[in-house]
């Protein structure tokens, strides 16, 4: 045997000693299949892609993929993974808190426990917004109206049962207001809720930073609050917290792998998130698409996850979405 090869088979040797899932992981990742529980473009698909571009940078799987399962909020992916997908290594699946929300909402068969909790990867912190010309000045203003009379406050966001919707319910809950006369209307995108709020049409809307930043930094918009535990760099804005509402809420975007995984299955795939989530490649997805590093692995999402259920669950139930 030559010398060279000889090394080679050292390594791999001590290798598998040290780490005895490391030969059944690189078999397990010769490809990897990252679901996309949405149509393209959107934040789910988005994530997905970075995923993929940086697995394929960093040669970190023989081949990588992305499938879109659109539907049912993620539920229908989330139904596939469960069920057909069941042991299998090779695939990862994107979700988050709209996930959370949507198996409640629309009675999924399918839940997060039929699943394996890898990773929380990014998250967008959401701000409450009144218009420009607007009499309420802060958080106290709103929360005054909404003690006054709850159901004469309306919201303005995204899908019933949504990240927004669920704010709203938080905010509602926190100001000492009857949650179940929550006005919420939904909007089908930003762009009609942003109208719904320029044209008075609500009393606050309630979005991700990102989607209404440009009306926000014209002065078209004023940030009442952000949902972050701390001030946010560059947002002129207080958080809930400081205004004496105890919420912190990020909509938060993660990964999760079939049910059914043995330990060496599951450790690869823990592995090859953590590699992308350390790679300057990832870092500068993260900083040209404006998301914030909200890093959690393992048990620790694990438990995320169940925290996240529990609380949606209480404000769903309480604002008449779920029974």
């Amino acid at each position: 045997m030559r010398r060279r090869d000889f090394i080679r088979l050292s390594a791999a040797f001590a290798a598998s000693v040290a780490f005895p899932w490391a030969t059944q992981a690189y078999a397990a990742l010769d490809s990897l299949r990252v679901i996309a529980p949405a149509g393209p473009g959107g934040g789910w698909d988005q994530t997905a892609r970075a995923i993929e571009e940086v697995v394929r940078a960093l040669n970190l799987a023989g081949s990588v993929s992305v499938e879109n399962v659109p539907g049912a909020g993620g539920t229908i992916g989330l139904s596939q993974l469960a069920g057909k997908e069941a042991g299998n290594p090779n695939v990862l699946m994107v979700m988050g808190l709209v996930m959370v929300g949507a198996i409640l909402t629309n009675q999924s068969p399918a839940t997060l426990d039929q699943s394996t909790p890898i990773a929380r990867l990014t998250g967008e912190f959401e701000v409450v917004v009144v218009p420009g010309s607007s009499e309420l000045k802060s958080m106290a203003d709103l929360v005054e109206k909404l003690k006054t009379d709850t159901a004469a406050v309306s919201f303005g966001g995204g899908s019933a049962g949504g990240t927004d919707h669920i704010l709203a319910g938080l905010i509602t809950k926190a100001a000492g207001a009857d949650v179940t006369k929550l006005n919420y209307i939904p909007y089908s995108g930003g762009g009609e809720a942003l109208a719904a709020i320029l044209g008075g049409h609500v009393t606050a809307g309630i979005s991700s930073l990102s989607e209404w930043e440009g009306q926000i930094q014209s002065g078209e918009l004023r940030v009442l609050a952000i949902s972050s535990g701390d001030r946010l760099q560059g947002l002129d804005a207080p958080t809930l917290k400081e205004q004496g509402l105890d919420i912190e809420l990020a909509n938060w975007r993660g990964v999760i792998a079939p049910p059914g995984l043995d330990d060496a299955g599951k450790a690869a795939l823990l592995d090859i998130v953590r590699q992308v989530h350390d790679s300057a490649e990832w870092k500068k997805i993260l900083a040209d698409k404006k998301w914030t590093d909200l890093y959690l692995a393992g048990d620790e999402f694990a438990a995320l996850v169940s925290e996240e259920n529990a609380r949606t669950t209480e404000v769903l139930k309480g604002i008449g979405l779920v029974e």
